[in-house]
């Protein structure tokens, strides 16, 4: 295809040979203006297409990169997702077992204290039991060392009738040796002790 300017129609005109029999060159002229006319407004109109299609074509290609990098984020925004998705269940179910692990903890403590407590309760028991024994056991002891001191005490005494007994006032050597003995202890400040073989021989106080 001949590349054929506005300019090169208007130079036409005196490149055509004259004939006597020719066309009316008015009219060629004319016509030939006409012609590069038209060529000049084909020209710029296509002058104006490519520079639009051009612009066109930038417009899509900035299009086509905007949708890529759109399609890139949403890509991006999905593995996002997903990974931050995984990594909140994994922490909820570390979460969970932590949870789940002191939970156990906590349980076998109490289980420990209660196991504990339950030991020093039947300790107390077991204590309060030989507690009560031993205070037992010395409170006996007591009664028993009281009924022998009462035993002592009214040992070969007699009923105050106002008189005394002529056995008392003449009694065996053997007697009044005792009444004697008695008097002194008297004025020691307090009664002898006399062994019982049938008494306790050791007082223990400590049950």
């Amino acid at each position: 295809m001949i590349d054929l300017t506005p300019l090169d129609v208007r130079k036409k005109k005196d490149d055509f040979r004259r004939a006597v029999r020719g066309y009316d060159p008015a009219q060629v002229d004319g016509f030939l203006d006409l012609v590069a006319d038209r060529l000049e407004d084909l020209v710029g109109r296509e002058l104006r297409l490519r520079e639009q299609s051009d612009l066109l074509k930038e417009q899509l290609a900035a299009f086509q990169e905007r949708e890529k990098a759109l399609n890139e984020a949403l890509v991006t925004a999905q593995e996002l997702r997903e990974e931050a998705r995984a990594q909140a269940e994994k922490t909820a179910d570390l979460r969970v077992r932590e949870a789940e692990r002191q939970a156990r903890e906590i349980r076998r403590d109490a289980e420990s204290a209660v196991q504990g407590a339950r030991r020093g309760l039947d300790d107390l028991r077991v204590r309060r039991a030989g507690f009560l024994r031993s205070l037992r056991t010395t409170i006996e002891h007591f009664l028993a060392e009281i009924e022998d001191e009462e035993k002592r005490g009214f040992a070969g005494l007699d009923i105050d009738t106002g008189e005394e007994s002529e056995d008392r006032i003449a009694g065996p050597p053997e007697e009044e040796a005792l009444n004697a003995a008695d008097g002194d202890e008297a004025r020691d400040g307090g009664p002898a002790e006399v062994a019982d073989p049938d008494g306790p021989h050791e007082s223990n106080y400590g049950g």
